[in-house]
This record gives C-alpha cells, sequence and structure tokens, in this order.
C-alpha cells in the first residue's frame, strides 16, 4: 500500500451460510480489458465478438444475454476472449448452496 492508493473493501451478509464467499462457475457478468494484450487472435469468430463488445459497450460491464440477440452463439468465442485476456468475467459469489448473500 502507497500514500494516495484507493482500496475498496466488500463485506457480504449471509444467513445460516459458512461466512465465506466464492466464486461460482456459472458466469454472466464480463468486461473488454481497458489496456488488452495484444496477442493475436485466431478464432474469426473471437474477433467479430470482440468487434462488437468493442462497438457495444466499450469498456462497460456487460451480462451474456445482452449478446444473444446480434450475436447468439457466444460462449466459446467469449470464454477464448477471456482466456486470451481480452474479457475479464465476474463470476457470481455464493456462499453455501441455498443460503442467501446480500
Amino acid at each position: 500500500m502507497e500514500e494516495g492508493e484507493l482500496f475498496a473493501i466488500e463485506t457480504f451478509g449471509g444467513i445460516n451460510g459458512k461466512g465465506r464467499v466464492f466464486e461460482e462457475s456459472n458466469c454472466s457478468h464480463y468486461m473488454k480489458v481497458f489496456d488488452a494484450p495484444s496477442v493475436p487472435l485466431r478464432n474469426p469468430k473471437s474477433k467479430a465478438l470482440l468487434h462488437e463488445i468493442t462497438n457495444r459497450f466499450g469498456t462497460l460491464a456487460f451480462c451474456r444475454k445482452w449478446l444473444d440477440e446480434t450475436y447468439p452463439r457466444h460462449i466459446v468465442p467469449l470464454n477464448d476472449l477471456v482466456k486470451n485476456g481480452y474479457v475479464d468475467s465476474y463470476p457470481p459469489l455464493n456462499d453455501n448452496i441455498g443460503f442467501y448473500v446480500a
């Protein structure tokens, strides 16, 4: 930590859970990386999806269902963009299955 840096501390309240959160595997929220690496994309569908994301959302967060209308088969190209560092995934945080987390 250095002087002038800002940090966020997020608290998660739960009922009857373990009191610890974990990332669920079903991810629905993503965001394009502002300073993405210049790794060449070999998959043309990934390139097309990156172009679609850039035009529609820029570096704002988006969810997968917003891509369904214009790019219905986006799961594999989106996972490729995450793997290559062009897009970050933000999976939901859960406690125990069936317990609420605020």
